[in-house]
C-alpha cells in the first residue's frame, strides 16, 4: 500500500458522460493541463489529475532512472494508487479515456499495458512507452484497444530511440487500432493534434 495522498483532481464538463482523465507532464501540475478540455467534446467528462510525487516545484508520475525510463517500483507504486481513485471513481461500465502528454503519456501507456481491458482508449502524446519498467509490452498486448499517438518531428526533450520504439510498437506490433501523427513541432502539443485528437475522442 502506498504511502501517497489521495489525489488531487479538477474536473469539467458533462459528469455522466465517459471519463477522460488528462494527465499532466513531469514537472506540471493538473491546473495545467485541464485546459486541453476546453478544446475536446463536450459531452464527454474531464478530470485532470495532480501526479503525487513533489519534484522541482511540480510533479511528477515516478521516479526515473533517465528520461522516459521510469523505476518500474515507483511507476507500480503510482499506477496501483491510480487505480484505487479511478475504480471509485469510474466502476467498471464507465468508458475511461487516458490522455497524457509527456510524462503523463508513459503513465498513461503504463496503466494501458497493465490492464488494457480497464480503458475505452489512450492517447500518448508526445512521449514514451514505459519499456523495461514492469510492464507487459509484448506483441498484440493491445489488440483492438483505440491508440492515439502524437510525436513531434523536432522533439529534442524525449530520447529519440524511445520515442521510435514507441511508434513502432503501437503502430506495427501492439494489435492496437491505432491513429498516429507525426507533427512539425518539438516538445509541444500541435493545434492541428488537439483537433484530430478531439474528433478522435468524439469518434
Amino acid at each position: 500500500m502506498s504511502t501517497f495522498e489521495a489525489p488531487v483532481v479538477v474536473t469539467c464538463g458533462d459528469t455522466e458522460g465517459p471519463l477522460v482523465v488528462l494527465l499532466h507532464g513531469r514537472g506540471s501540475n493538473e491546473g495545467e493541463i485541464i485546459g486541453l478540455a476546453d478544446a475536446l467534446p463536450g459531452s464527454l467528462s474531464y478530470a485532470a489529475v495532480r501526479a503525487p510525487i513533489a519534484e522541482n516545484g511540480g510533479f511528477a508520475w515516478f521516479a526515473n532512472r533517465g528520461i522516459g525510463r521510469p523505476v518500474p517500483e515507483s511507476l507500480r507504486a503510482t499506477m496501483d494508487w491510480f487505480t484505487r481513485w479511478l475504480d471509485e471513481v469510474a466502476p467498471p461500465g464507465r468508458p475511461v479515456f487516458l490522455v497524457g502528454f509527456s510524462g503523463g503519456a508513459a503513465f498513461a501507456g503504463g496503466l494501458l499495458l497493465d490492464d488494457p481491458a480497464r480503458y475505452a482508449g489512450a492517447a500518448i502524446l508526445y512521449g514514451t512507452l514505459p519499456f523495461e519498467a514492469g510492464v507487459p509490452a509484448d506483441a498484440a498486448r493491445l489488440a483492438g484497444v483505440p491508440v492515439f499517438v502524437a510525436h513531434g518531428e523536432h522533439d529534442r526533450v524525449i530520447p529519440r530511440e524511445l520515442l521510435d520504439r514507441t511508434w513502432r510498437y503501437l503502430t506495427d506490433e501492439s494489435g492496437a487500432s491505432t491513429d498516429a501523427r507525426l507533427d512539425p513541432v518539438g516538445h509541444g502539443i500541435a493545434p492541428d493534434a488537439l483537433t484530430a485528437l478531439a474528433a478522435w475522442l468524439d469518434g
